[in-house]
């Protein structure tokens, strides 16, 4: 099958700085795919130059069959796009933000009253609809430029950092709708820094840094590949990391010395802590857990997520 967006050697610059450097994926029809990296790795770029409103610098790029910087209005046309901030309307109430955002797309009121109606049912959001915009929660609100980007039936839906300044809960319930937007078969995009996220949302995901692909595959292979089965994760204070890491070298497959914390990788944890306790060391804390994609980004690229 065709894929709905492929690049080849994307590339975009300013000035001096190489914010998308040469990079090469496809998503086929269907698929959650993610880019994964820290802020400023070049992800929110790649969906700018993905939803034909920054053209690109170099490289080949097609979405939906077309060049998005030859036919932006006809692509535009087909995407739903969530940005990293939401722009709804203050000024207008819940169900109108819906429904006077379908009418740029040339859709007939009555369809865009009934499609409302729909999405604010998909999103949960039904007694709010005569609301204004500013009387909803952070997660509402994030629901409802969902909401919103879906009301052309778009063929592929873009979310820029989805859930960033959500709380929990806010973030689960608006995982959930996601999930049924996947099960429905809408192909979605999404950038996020967040490791549990890709891992629950994505299909199958390349790692970003410095505008360049790091790594490309589903969560689990990428894990299996870049990461042991379990991490002990040991602090024994911001002055004794590093002295106790070098007491430790050899007791696990791979060491990793953070500011606050020393993490250990293996496929059994408990039998490692032990080991540490027969060496005479006593972390202050200690933990064991599986390898998430958080330990992924850190061997390729030797820093944190989060940094």
């Amino acid at each position: 099958m065709t894929p709905v967006i492929a690049a080849r050697g994307l590339t975009k610059t300013f000035g001096d700085l190489t914010a998308v450097d040469g990079i090469d994926f496809e998503v086929p029809a269907g698929e959650s795919f993610g880019l994964l990296g820290p802020n400023g790795a070049g992800k929110s770029t790649t969906m700018r130059m993905v939803g034909a409103v920054s053209s690109r610098t170099a490289g080949d790029l097609r979405v939906l069959g077309l060049d998005p910087d030859a036919h932006g209005p006809e692509i535009r046309s087909q995407l739903g796009v969530v940005p990293q901030e939401d722009n709804l309307d203050p000024e207008l109430k819940v169900r109108e933000n819906l429904i006077v955002y379908g009418r740029y797309f040339g859709i007939p009121k009555a369809v865009c009253a009934k499609r409302a109606d729909e999405l604010l049912a998909f999103a949960q959001l039904e007694d709010k609809a005569r609301n204004k915009v500013d009387d909803l929660s952070g997660g509402m609100k994030r629901r409802l430029t969902i909401a919103r980007a879906l009301i052309n039936e778009p063929r592929i839906l873009m979310l820029d950092e989805p859930t960033t300044g959500l709380d929990p809960q806010a973030r689960h319930v608006l995982w959930d709708r996601l999930f049924r937007l996947k099960e429905r078969g809408t192909t979605l995009v999404l950038t996020t820094h967040y490791m549990d996220e890709a891992e629950q949302l994505c299909d199958r995901l390349v790692v970003v840094d410095h505008g360049r692909i790091m790594a490309e595959g589903s969560p689990s292979q990428l894990i299996r590949q870049y990461a042991s089965r379990e991490v002990a994760e040991l602090r024994f204070g911001s002055d004794r990391n590093a002295d106790a890491a070098a007491r430790l070298e050899g007791l696990a497959e791979r060491i990793e010395v953070l500011p606050d914390r020393v993490l250990l990788y293996t496929d059994d944890g408990e039998a490692l802590l032990e080991r540490v306790t027969d060496l005479g060391l006593h972390p202050t804390t200690s933990l064991v857990r599986r390898s998430s994609l958080e330990d992924v980004f850190l061997r390729l690229t030797g820093r944190s997520l989060i940094e």
